[in-house]
């Protein structure tokens, strides 16, 4: 079985900070060519022009993936850079509170449109793309001809009033996922998700600064008593972009150490 990535190019989502930014730099240094997309333009530049040039091939593109144009422009970059697409990883994810009995709040339709529904359009444009190269270049075989990815989390099957719209845009996802993973089978191209717990990145630190208590209680919510590494999701990631993974498809792995065998989300920032 191997887990190489190594000369496959890769879209990675959501790239300029947190588990995005993990997966694009874990992919990076596996000798893969890295698209890094986000819209923080700024802090974007900044990340790619830390990486060494022997690290491998980096573009970035900084746009607002919910509009359509930007998600077909991000693809046309990438394999003007690259000359095809290989892997995407839809992690590109935001979180905000809901006030369920709020008619006036947006959250749910806001965190479906840049959750869920850029991920779907982004994997459907990308997914053309791969079938027409696979066409060109005459690719037959058994092999898959690409692999997308989608960040999810472990608030999906889960119930938490601040949570709500969060929760619904992840299980929305988690459904695209499947019905890709059938809809895609026929062209060869894996469909496959990652969903995690408390992973640590600037925002659970920043959370765990400010708040009394929280690495306690968030350790006492985990089998395994700790809060994971961003490299302990991005090996999982690794595992579904690579050939290793070849038959498998439509399946949720979650990178939690445990926690949502026990217990529901206590708290909608982390």
């Amino acid at each position: 079985m191997t887990l190489s990535i190594q000369g496959k190019t890769a879209i990675v989502t959501g790239a300029a900070n947190g588990v995005g930014l993990a997966i694009a730099r874990h992919f990076i240094d596996r000798g893969a060519n890295v698209m890094f997309a986000d819209r923080d333009k700024a802090r974007l530049a900044d990340e790619c022009g830390e990486i060494r040039e022997d690290q491998g091939q980096i573009c970035w593109f900084s746009g607002d993936l919910r509009q359509k144009l930007t998600v077909e422009n991000l693809v046309s970059a990438t394999v003007d850079a690259f000359d095809g697409i290989d892997i995407l990883v839809n992690a590109s994810r935001q979180l905000l509170p809901t006030d369920p009995l709020d008619a006036a709040d947006s959250s749910v339709e806001t965190l479906l449109e840049q959750n869920m529904m850029t991920a779907l359009r982004l994997s459907q444009a990308v997914a053309r793309r791969m079938i027409a190269r696979a066409e060109a270049e005459g690719r037959a075989g058994d092999g898959a001809i690409g692999s997308i990815i989608n960040i999810s989390t472990i608030a999906t099957p889960r119930s938490h009033p601040d949570l709500m719209g969060y929760s619904i845009a992840a299980a929305a996802l988690e459904q695209a996922t499947r019905s890709l993973a059938l809809a895609l089978a026929p062209h060869r191209i894996r469909v496959n998700g990652v969903s995690f717990g408390s992973v640590m990145s600037n925002s659970l630190k920043t959370a765990l600064a400010e708040t009394d208590g929280l690495r306690d209680e968030i350790r006492n919510r985990t089998p395994m008593g700790r809060i994971a590494a961003a490299r302990e999701v991005t090996g999982a990631v690794q595992f579904l972009a690579s050939e290793g993974a070849g038959f498998v498809t439509g399946e949720i792995i979650t990178v939690d150490g445990g926690r949502s065998l026990l217990d529901p989300v206590a708290a909608p920032a982390h």
